[in-house]
């Protein structure tokens, strides 16, 4: 892609980072015990067995509140032709169930704060609606996993009354406001809408279960992109697996960065190293260089055949952040081609084949403008390219990488290589031409964050 490929044809809102409960709750439950954190160094293999078709895959993510005017299943089905056209693999979708009204933000409050895990939002429809959903998703070879919050509830979820003893207390042995001192800057935050759930407690780990089972048996889902997956026992989540893996092969993403969650519960994490660092070096905050040492000399040893996902926006950074001008500016595209093709699974967020533009508000319906689709033929390309290219494949499958040298320090260029399949990129990421030549890449001057893709 060029700009090409040459010689192809044209065509917080929070972050994890608490550390689990570890063995010694793992032992109180008498589940299996993680491998610590600082005990992993490669080469630890992953025990997550991806399954068959998440190798080449990419992810899609679906805001059902904002998608369409009517925001529900019903309407958003009408969509996935298109995506599936586009190329997209699995579809994330948002959580379904519904939302507590106590202590609710906004008008239509957080999505995250669930009122019964059993139930679906009669915003979006019913649950009839949903497993019509999925089973039009399959029919077209798509995949279905939904968000899952399993680290804390509405005020009003059912559990309140049924199981109190679910729930973490204060000092006056008072259910109240989730709080958690923050790893990054130490202040203490609180999200008044929901109330955490006490995971020293064994019989939520069998309700959280049942639960889960519950979506993949009643409405066929494939996974579950797991929100603050770091503030729930990695034990939990690896028993979890276990248990729904009973009945079907399920992707598991978590809402999260560390290691240890992916030895054996987790396919996927964030990667939010990467993320942040693509918005530095594109208002010029970060140099070139420093997104090289990042992929060659990664700050964490993740498992070998770990999945990371790489991504420019999600429903957090949209809402809370920016849209893509506000993150990245002009470099916007060239951001999304290293998302593409860096070691992991490209994201992308509802609406950015639209050129979404707009920070789509979280506690009030803000449609999304689909006046067209700008971007949608640059995506499709993009993921048309992964899934013909090995060398671009998730995990084991994919190819090595090699950072090399076009003779400009502003441009970024690597190569992947996986038996016989080779890809060569390369992205200008300044504001300025730069002249670029070698390593397969004809001699030539690239355009302000303009990008090279050659097969």
């Amino acid at each position: 892609m060029t700009g090409s490929v040459q010689g192809a044809s044209r065509r917080t809102r929070r972050r994890a980072g608490l550390a689990c409960f570890g063995a010694a709750l793992a032992a109180v439950i008498g589940a299996a015990p993680s491998l610590a954190v600082d005990a992993l160094a490669l080469p630890v293999r992953s025990g997550v067995r991806h399954p068959d078709w998440s190798v080449k895959a990419n992810i899609y993510e679906v805001n059902i509140r904002q998608y369409t005017p009517e925001g529900t299943f019903r309407a958003f089905e009408r969509h996935l032709p298109r995506l599936r056209r586009m190329g997209v693999d699995i579809l994330w979708i948002m959580p379904i169930n519904p939302i507590s009204e106590k202590n609710r933000k906004g008008t239509l409050g957080s999505y995250y704060a669930v009122r019964d895990y059993k139930a679906v939002n009669p915003e979006f429809g019913t649950l009839s609606d949903f497993q019509h959903l999925v089973r039009e998703a399959h029919a077209l070879g798509m995949r279905v996993i939904i968000d899952w919050v399993a680290n804390h509830t509405g005020w009003d979820n059912v559990w309140i009354s049924q199981h109190p003893d679910w729930y973490q207390k204060d000092a006056k042995g008072e259910i109240g406001p989730f709080s958690y001192v923050d790893p990054n800057d130490h202040h203490v935050e609180v999200w008044a809408d929901v109330v955490g759930l006490d995971y020293r407690q064994p019989a939520l780990w069998d309700g959280m279960i049942d639960a889960m089972r519950y979506w993949v048996t009643t409405a066929d889902v494939d996974g579950f992109r797991c929100d603050v997956a770091t503030r729930v026992p990695t034990p939990f989540w690896e028993r979890a697996r276990r248990e729904l893996e009973r009945i079907k092969p399920v992707f598991m993403l978590a809402e999260g960065d560390d290691p240890g969650e992916q030895v054996g519960a987790f396919d996927m994490s964030y990667d939010w190293g990467l993320y942040q660092l693509m918005r530095k070096v594109a208002h010029g905050q970060a140099p070139p260089k420093a997104l090289a040492d990042y992929v060659t000399a990664p700050p964490k040893a993740f498992p070998v055949g770990a999945y990371r996902m790489t991504f420019t926006s999600d429903h957090d950074e949209n809402s809370w952040a920016g849209a893509d001008r506000e993150l990245y500016g002009d470099a916007a595209p060239a951001m999304a081609v290293l998302a593409a093709t860096l070691p992991g699974m490209p994201l992308i967020y509802s609406g950015q084949e639209a050129g979404l533009d707009k920070r789509l508000a979280f506690f009030e319906r803000d449609p999304i403008p689909w006046s067209s689709y700008a971007r949608s033929d640059f995506y499709a390309r993009l993921l048309a390219l992964k899934h013909r290219t090995p060398a671009l494949w998730n995990g084991v499958e994919g190819g090595d990488l090699t950072v090399v040298d076009v003779g400009s320090d502003k441009v970024f260029a690597f190569v992947r290589t996986r038996g016989r399949s080779r890809i060569r990129v390369l992205v200008n990421l300044s504001a300025a031409p730069q002249p670029v030549s070698g390593h397969g890449f004809k001699s030539e001057t690239v355009e302000p964050w303009g990008y090279r893709i050659v097969p």
